[in-house]
């Protein structure tokens, strides 16, 4: 389970060792994963963040939860694991097979049942969600201006009180420094911007993976 590279290594392998790790159940899907997409796999999302989404759906007691962006099952997983019985997962897979790989490895873990599917781009697809019941957490999990498009397009589906939470939002720490900026940057950066300055929301960023981005919308402010 590796470690943000802008935290010193010691402290890194402490905090490591000192977390819950993967399961096997979890370790069987990300190997999947790399057999499926070789050298890009490493794009995967960390287990260490994989934990955290088990444990943020628990700890807010979220029932109502969307995935949008990058897709894998490894997240989707994670985020039903926390689930209580009743709860619902929307996510969006770009294509059936890449869905079928991850169904496979849900019904192991036997979270199958609190998944819904929606096969297609999620840009096009979260047109489809219903404003009722409101969301009580996103994950958002997408690169280049997709990130500022899916923060947009599932604010108005959050409930008062409700969560996002948006990946690789440091770039692994790319962003706090101008001379390592490259081609992907401009849009993070614009993306963080975005959030900081809407008064809908507040932010509280947190150096874990490549960055997470937590924004909770508050219970008034501007209209949406």
């Amino acid at each position: 389970m590796e470690a943000p590279p802008y935290i010193d290594p010691a402290v890194s392998r402490y905090l490591l060792e000192h977390s819950t790790g993967p399961d096997e159940l979890l370790d069987a899907l990300a190997e999947e994963i790399r057999e499926v997409d070789g050298a890009s796999a490493a794009a995967q999302l960390s287990p260490g963040l994989g934990r955290f989404l088990t444990m943020i759906v628990q700890v807010t007691r979220a029932r109502t939860v969307v995935e949008a962006g990058a897709f894998t099952g490894y997240a989707s997983l994670c985020l039903a694991r926390g689930l209580p019985p009743r709860g619902r997962l929307t996510c969006f897979a770009p294509t059936r097979e890449r869905a079928e790989l991850a169904r496979r490895h849900w019904e192991r873990a036997g979270v199958a049942d609190r998944i819904t599917l929606r096969i297609g781009p999620p840009a096009e697809r979260l047109r489809d969600l219903p404003f009722t019941p409101a969301v009580d957490l996103a994950f958002v999990d997408a690169g280049g201006d997709e990130r500022s498009l899916y923060y947009r397009m599932l604010l108005p589906h959050l409930g008062a009180g409700g969560l996002m939470l948006v990946n690789d939002t440091l770039q692994g720490g790319v962003v706090a420094h101008p001379a390592a900026y490259d081609e992907t940057t401009p849009a993070v950066q614009a993306f963080n911007e975005l959030v900081a300055a809407d008064d809908r929301v507040s932010v509280l960023m947190l150096p874990l993976a490549g960055g997470l981005t937590m924004i909770r919308r508050h219970h008034g402010g501007r209209t949406v």
